[in-house]
């Protein structure tokens, strides 16, 4: 994104350097993503967005020759460079590889450490760090090409995940629970389509709350629906060390987030879980909230 861009490389290289620390990577079984497809990331965008985004990155070669701009703006807080489309067919690649294996049986769950971010962008629209929505093309991808019914999409970012809600909303198959702050990025007129369960939250709200919205909420939506497969946006930007927002959470309510998520998972689905990294931004508090969603996902 450029010099100085809170959405850089260094926030996986943290996750990295906190696996190896705690020795939770000796725990997991790492692989390597493949790109996807134009085909599959089709299944949740338009052709022409696809396009735009390719032609922008490809595009920066020549003028770099000429001595331009290494990065071009796709709005104020989102940029591309000659990597980025390379970049973007490798997060979504991921969810879909991720996603093949879990449905494979060869792995219980799986957890995506992923750059860019998907869930702001909209089905022809990049914006908010993200170009792709890497989540729900792999949620896309296992209605159509593997044949389920029913999954659910939970997205516990700090803020609203517009982009996931374009693209599914209406779409019965796929529920949709999340909470976020509120009034925050983006400004949105948010959809009423039934499939969704969107939990606005003031700035300062605490993990005790968010737990109690969890319960009442998410969870009873969740056991009405019986996802076959369960889809996380997991963004830890929603930490209280997190200056990209003003919520109170902590790593134990990650932890209890996914803890709740993985029994709902066990009744319904299986236990299949693929779970995408979206925000988190102080590079500590995320590299301790992935441990902790980690353990629990692998349970150790």
């Amino acid at each position: 994104m450029g010099a100085g861009h809170p959405e850089c490389p260094a926030r996986l290289d943290a996750i990295e350097d906190r696996l190896l620390i705690t020795g939770l990577d000796a725990a997991l079984d790492r692989r390597e993503a493949t790109a996807a497809s134009l085909a599959d990331l089709e299944l949740a965008h338009g052709r022409m967005h696809l396009a735009a985004l390719r032609g922008l990155s490809d595009g920066l070669r020549d003028e770099i020759a000429a001595g331009g701009p290494s990065h071009a703006q796709v709005d104020p807080d989102t940029s591309i460079n000659i990597h980025s489309w390379d970049a973007i067919l490798m997060a979504a690649g991921a969810a879909i590889d991720a996603t093949d294996a879990v449905m494979a049986g060869e792995l219980a769950n799986a957890f995506c450490a992923v750059r860019p971010p998907g869930h702001h962008a909209t089905r022809n629209q990049a914006m908010g760090f993200c170009f792709v929505n890497n989540v729900a093309v792999a949620a896309k991808y296992a209605l159509e090409r593997h044949g389920l019914k029913r999954v659910a999409i939970i997205d516990f970012d700090v803020h609203h995940g517009n982009g996931t809600e374009d693209i599914v909303a209406g779409d019965q198959r796929i529920l949709m629970c999340s909470f976020y702050q509120h009034p925050f990025y983006p400004v949105w007129e948010h959809s009423t389509a039934a499939n969704l369960v969107n939990l606005p939250v003031p700035a300062y709200t605490k993990g005790m709350d968010v737990r109690e919205l969890v319960d009442m909420m998410w969870l009873p939506r969740l056991d009405a629906h019986k996802p076959q497969m369960i889809f996380i946006s997991a963004g830890f930007d929603a930490h209280r060390e997190d200056d990209m927002g003003q919520m109170g959470l902590v790593e134990n309510d990650y932890a209890w987030i996914t803890q709740r998520i993985k029994e709902v998972a066990q009744r319904h689905s299986k236990g299949r879980i693929v779970s995408c990294l979206e925000g988190g931004y102080d590079l500590s508090a995320l590299a301790r909230s992935v441990e902790a969603h980690l353990r629990v996902l692998a349970d150790v």
